[in-house]
């Protein structure tokens, strides 16, 4: 796998989202928009958002302020850790800090899949390690592509329905919609 900043072919990438602090949708959506404006993203298709409780080292808090989720699907020119840089600079761009393992964030933005690659290294890991028991990946991501596919792992449908839905859907009509500003 070529994971330098090198251009590469045009390849399918699924982006995780998710966040707790601050105006979390507007939060996603903006995010959303930046990526989707960069040069070398070819196309951009976000999933509706959804709710969830926070999920900690420990497991679910619910005492810990909720998680707003969605996905994206996209094409895009750019090496895996070249993507990895682009959605790292856009979460410190919206504050994100990382001085707490899977503490509260006001944005989160994960590579679950890099076309159908299945490669890990110091930085990143593709699919995602945890994305097949994660409901607030799978969730939005079945809303977005029903027959989509964890390479390694099996339809999104099929692993969220193993892992249970607790995600809740978001009324998006208090944040900005993607489609709106594109």
């Amino acid at each position: 796998m070529n994971t330098g900043a090198d251009a590469v072919a045009p390849v399918e990438v699924v982006l995780a989202f998710g966040a707790n602090l601050g105006d979390r949708g507007a939060t996603i959506r903006a995010a959303q928009r930046e990526i989707a404006a960069s040069a070398e993203i070819l196309s951009f298709e976000a999933s509706p958002l959804r709710e969830t409780i926070a999920m900690t080292l420990t497991g679910p808090d619910p005492e810990a302020p909720r998680y707003i989720n969605g996905v994206a699907r996209l094409t895009t020119t750019l090496a895996p850790l070249a993507l990895l840089d682009l959605v790292q600079r856009i979460e410190t761009a919206h504050g994100r800090v990382r001085d707490v393992r899977w503490g509260d964030r006001t944005l989160d933005i994960d590579v679950i899949t890099y076309g159908d690659q299945v490669s890990a290294d110091e930085r990143l890991e593709v699919p995602h390690p945890r994305a097949h028991v994660r409901d607030f990946v799978l969730s939005p991501w079945a809303l977005l592509d029903a027959s989509a596919v964890i390479p390694g792992r099996g339809s999104v449908a099929a692993l969220l329905a193993q892992t249970g839905d607790t995600t809740s859907p978001l009324d998006e009509t208090m944040t900005e919609s993607l489609t709106e500003e594109a």
